[in-house]
């Protein structure tokens, strides 16, 4: 798999654009009339304010409590980076905010707190309390880690939960259970060494003694050697209770024989020697960040018969924390935990190894462009496998609730689980699949205007994203000078620049060209000017010879024009079957709408022609096509012969005897609001349709910038559907990100 590069440039454009930050608040009511705001605020707000200082338990009925999560850090380890202090940390506590509700739908907000006392910071945050349903600590150096949290459990009524320790340890807990039974050992028998002494460290060997890991075989260490009975250097009193009686003294003396080793110290602490001394069927977890203590490439060397995890994505079997504190807080939540405990902890990793060793789903196995089955090297299932968010969150909660932490217990628990599955926004995994699938692909991508900044910044991100090769048309010292001027001067020597100077298939492309032109009224001067001058026709004709495998144009000039200039190579119109369908996600849902690109005004034959077309572009995003023929009128009323042809649409598609479901025509409510289809018992839908086919161009392009600009729609496409070759055509508004979006629906082949 692509290597991906993120360079400083990037990272900070992210950051910045379109906000600065990464989250917004929005309301969840209406605040539009006086009544609203009366409701809202004053006087309104007066009776759930009673009500809770009653009954406190109701603030969980009447407030976001019940579904709000602080990340709270003081910046003293921040991510691998040191003490950066408070405010440094902040862009990583809002990273894992949006990380909250990205996987698990809670809500949180970063805090960051400017003090290196642990009395402070305890007492600030105890007082905050009233205000969250849980409370995640992040980022905050040992031994201080260890007071805070213990302190904070003793004086919260609420859950703490400090990821760095137990994150670490839980999903390290559930590599562990898997591994053990690939290798056929039990946890009580094995001889564990664990390396580096912190809290992610001391947080595991804890949980896997709690686990049933016998004390006596667990051999820790740190920066000074093994922590044995007696030693003085170094020492806390978290480091002396893991204090065993032994003669060994060193990591390279502890690691002979042991089954597993567990590291969450620094990059090349184990050597080849140390792996070649342990047991059969070695289970080394190397979770040093951001470079292990051991590749897997070298411990495999040495030992084929090594199972091994790392922290890292590039390789099989990744200690993720998001597999596990999202999870965990999502179950706590919704028992209204008073604390996230021990038991839930192993309730989370039994099942998170459970999962891994089921079948994996085609769309993950998709997303990572391999086949994943339970093995050596997928022992922790991926953190976009869409089965966690019902999987994980409910064990967490018949734990918390078989263990008395539970404020209000679920009664439903198949009810909790179909509610936990439509929580999550499915928009996202369907990106996320073509994401995967285009990077799976390595198409390399004609980039056709190299004179505009956007495109550039599209280049170069689809390539170093490790998607594939970009090859943008273009001047080079024209090309040179924007990516420094968009400050990213040293992406000039990474993608390739291609022009009718610089290439040698120039007279191959004229004479294709003269031979599809020469009837129509061009004679051999035209077309060497088009083929040579023309970046659009340029492009085409790299595609059409293979000297790429798919097309983004259309940044710079109005669409039509460059579907026009683009059929100068290819059989891209009505007539040959091509066909634009535009897709909307909006509120986690996706509608495509049909067509916004080829046909001005469509018969019914071409009605039906385009609801094919889309619904194979549906089926290509993992979509199952329900089609609407919308109209203004519904099933015959009002009649209107404009409506006539959408009337007439199904019963074309009746004879042509489609896989998919269809009908029509209707209004856009009808095709959308399952509440609407109900006063048409007969309709043939089962649901919300996905694809909207409209009258006519004019009325796709309305409706899709309207809902752009009114409700804020990702717009997608136009994607040019039937054509021979991957082309996408970009509207002129496009943003560097939309101009990227529709190179990936180009490398995926979609349409």
């Amino acid at each position: 798999m692509a290597k991906t590069k993120v360079t400083a440039e990037e990272a900070l454009a992210f950051h910045l654009e379109p906000t600065p930050g990464k989250f917004e608040i929005k309301a969840t009511v209406p605040m539009t009339t006086q009544r609203d705001l009366s409701l809202a605020y004053s006087p309104g707000v007066a009776v759930p304010c009673e009500a809770i200082a009653e009954n406190p338990a109701l603030a969980y009925d009447y407030t976001n409590k019940g579904n709000l999560v602080a990340v709270i850090s003081n910046g003293t380890a921040v991510l691998g980076l040191g003490n950066l202090g408070a405010l440094g940390s902040k862009p990583v506590m809002e990273g894992k905010s949006v990380l909250f509700k990205r996987f698990a739908d809670v809500n949180s907000i970063d805090i960051e707190l400017d003090t290196e006392d642990p009395d402070a910071f305890c007492n600030a945050v105890r007082l905050m309390g009233p205000t969250f349903g849980g409370i995640n600590l992040e980022d905050i150096k040992a031994p201080e880690c260890f007071i805070i949290e213990q302190r904070l459990k003793e004086e919260m009524d609420i859950p703490v939960f400090h990821d760095d320790q137990h994150g670490t340890a839980v999903i390290c807990a559930a590599g562990l259970l898997n591994a053990l039974t690939i290798s056929g050992k039990k946890i009580e028998d094995c001889k564990i060494v664990l390396n580096g002494a912190g809290a992610a460290g001391i947080a595991c060997i804890e949980l896997l003694k709690s686990m049933g890991a016998r004390h006596e075989n667990c051999i820790v260490c740190d920066t000074k050697g093994v922590i044995y009975q007696g030693r003085t250097a170094g020492m806390n009193q978290w480091k002396s209770a893991h204090a065993v009686a032994t003669d060994l003294r060193t990591l390279e003396e502890a690691m002979k024989d042991a089954d597993v080793f567990l590291g969450v110290s620094v990059k090349g602490a184990v050597t080849a020697d140390m792996v070649a001394s342990m047991a059969d069927d070695p289970v080394i977890f190397a979770m040093a960040n951001p470079d292990p203590e051991i590749t897997p490439e070298e411990a495999h060397a040495i030992r084929a018969d090594a199972i091994v995890a790392t922290g890292r994505s590039d390789y099989p079997n990744q200690v993720n924390n998001v597999l596990g504190f999202p999870y965990l807080f999502r179950g706590a939540l919704d028992i209204h935990a008073r604390a996230i405990n021990d038991e839930m902890k192993i309730a989370c990793a039994e099942a998170l190894a459970e999962l891994a060793r089921e079948d994996v789903p085609d769309e993950v196995a998709m997303a990572y462009g391999r086949k994943l089955s339970f093995g050596r090297d997928y022992i922790i299932p991926t953190p976009f496998d869409p089965r966690l968010i019902h999987r994980i969150p409910p064990a967490v909660a018949k734990a918390g609730m078989d263990t008395g932490v539970a404020r209000r217990p679920i009664i439903d628990m198949d009810g909790y689980k179909e509610n936990l599955k439509s929580r999550m926004d499915p928009t996202a995994s369907i990106l996320r699949g073509l994401n995967a699938r285009a990077r799976n692909a390595q198409a390399r991508m004609i980039f056709a205007e190299g004179d505009d900044p956007r495109v550039l910044r599209a280049a170069v991100t689809y390539q170093r994203s490790g998607l594939g090769k970009a090859l943008v048309v273009g001047r080079e010292e024209d090309v040179k000078r924007k990516l420094e001027e968009a400050g990213l001067g040293d992406a000039v020597r990474e993608i390739e620049v291609v022009n009718a100077k610089n290439t040698r298939h120039l007279e191959t492309y004229v004479d294709f060209l003269y031979s599809r032109l020469q009837r129509k009224g061009f004679d051999r001067h035209d077309v060497f000017k088009l083929a040579a001058r023309d970046r659009h026709v340029f492009a085409s004709l790299m595609l059409q010879h293979g000297h790429g495998d798919a097309l983004v144009t259309g940044a710079t000039r109005k669409s039509a024009h460059v579907l026009q200039l683009v059929n100068h190579v290819f059989d891209a119109d009505a007539e040959h079957g091509a066909v634009g369908v535009t897709a909307l996600l909006h509120n986690g849902r996706i509608v495509l709408v049909a067509d916004t690109l080829v046909h001005e005004w469509p018969n019914e034959e071409d009605l039906g022609n385009i609801a094919e077309r889309a619904a194979g572009v549906a089926r290509h995003m993992g979509l199952e096509p329900r089609v609407a023929f919308v109209s203004f009128s519904t099933f015959g009323y009002p009649v209107s012969e404009r409506a006539e042809k959408m009337h007439l649409a199904p019963k074309v598609l009746d004879r042509r005897g489609v896989d998919f479901e269809y009908e029509g025509e209707m209004t856009v409510d009808v095709a959308l609001n399952p509440k609407a289809q109900e006063s048409y018992p007969f309709q043939r839908l089962t649901g919300p349709a996905n694809i909207l086919v409209v009258p006519a161009r004019h009325s796709a392009s309305i409706s899709t910038k309207l809902m752009q600009e009114m409700a804020g729609a990702t717009v997608i496409g136009p994607i040019l559907a039937g054509v021979d070759q991957s082309i996408q055509i970009c509207s002129t508004g496009s943003t560097a990100n939309d101009i990227l979006n529709m190179a990936i629906l180009a490398a995926c082949k979609v349409g």
